[in-house]
């Protein structure tokens, strides 16, 4: 591990939002892998193309990235030491010797230059301090003419799983959560502005397509309702109430989750961007 810059994600992805992640990876899965296939579809991966995936988390498409190379290589960059152990352990248990992890901060990491032909990411680029900076320096990972291929959150007016959390204002201070272009998760959420930062950072043909996938979040609207609780954001709103307002939040939760309960699980809508864009040469 060398420099950090990102202070703040770094301090949060390696405390408690790390940790809950790295404990229920595969309920996060179930949440995001809808957008697999669109992402390693968009990303053309080769069967020996080097991939570097950006802000891997615990490594679930690193590994779908490593089966498709299966004469190339995947490394999957995060900042979090939590979510990396699970994603190395994940990659022994199914034996994928070419998919490797490193714990670093995509801002200023000394990728070697044009050391890889593709780079992917689902849901973990829109929480750099300098979305530019990050952008640039993994361009320059990769290769002349190398590819980039993301999915980001966008369209939260769509996203199921921020409107129940909105239906807890009142009780919670949920303010402008989700709103586009904020430092966050939804920061990436504009095309427009996304184009301007990956032209800034040196990429060409940008590309931007509004897609959505179904995700499980739960068995019920109760178990659903105590995991996006106990996630960062449903924490830290729980945290700024008492603990009478944080009950009548969670039963409201439920009570607005329970629509989506359907043949023994709670699925819910997220909107994103798939993007796509080239390094010049």
């Amino acid at each position: 591990m060398r420099q950090i810059v990102n202070e703040s994600q770094d301090q949060a992805w390696n405390g408690y939002e790390g940790t809950y992640w790295a404990e229920n990876q595969d309920r996060w899965d179930d949440v995001n892998d809808g957008f697999n296939e669109l992402l390693l579809s968009a990303a053309r991966i080769a069967e020996r193309d080097r991939v570097l995936d950006l802000g891997c988390g615990a490594g679930r498409t690193t590994r779908l990235a490593a089966r498709r190379a299966s004469g190339g290589s995947a490394t999957g960059v995060d900042l979090s030491a939590p979510m990396l152990a699970r994603a190395r352990e994940s990659a022994r248990r199914e034996g994928l010797g070419n998919a490797e992890f490193e714990r670093a901060d995509i801002q200023v990491h000394p990728f070697g230059a044009g050391s890889f032909d593709v780079a992917v990411s689902r849901f973990g680029v829109m929480f750099f301090a300098d979305p530019v900076a990050a952008f640039a320096n993994a361009g320059r990972a990769l290769r002349p003419g190398g590819r980039l291929a993301f999915v980001c959150s966008a369209d939260p007016g769509r996203t199921e799983w921020l409107g129940a959390i909105r239906g807890l204002d009142g009780i919670l201070p949920v303010g402008d959560l989700g709103a586009p272009g904020a430092p966050g998760m939804f920061s990436l959420a504009e095309p427009s502005a996304l184009r301007e930062v990956l032209s800034g950072a040196g990429y060409e043909a940008v590309g931007t397509e509004r897609v959505e996938a179904y995700g499980t979040w739960g068995r019920d609207a109760a178990d659903a309702a105590a995991f996006l609780l106990g996630s960062g954001p449903g924490r830290h709103l729980l945290g700024q109430v008492g603990a009478d307002d944080r009950e009548r939040a969670r039963a409201r939760l439920v009570g607005l989750l329970r629509p989506y309960e359907r043949d023994g699980a709670l699925r819910l809508r997220t909107a994103a961007l798939l993007v796509t864009a080239r390094r010049p040469g």
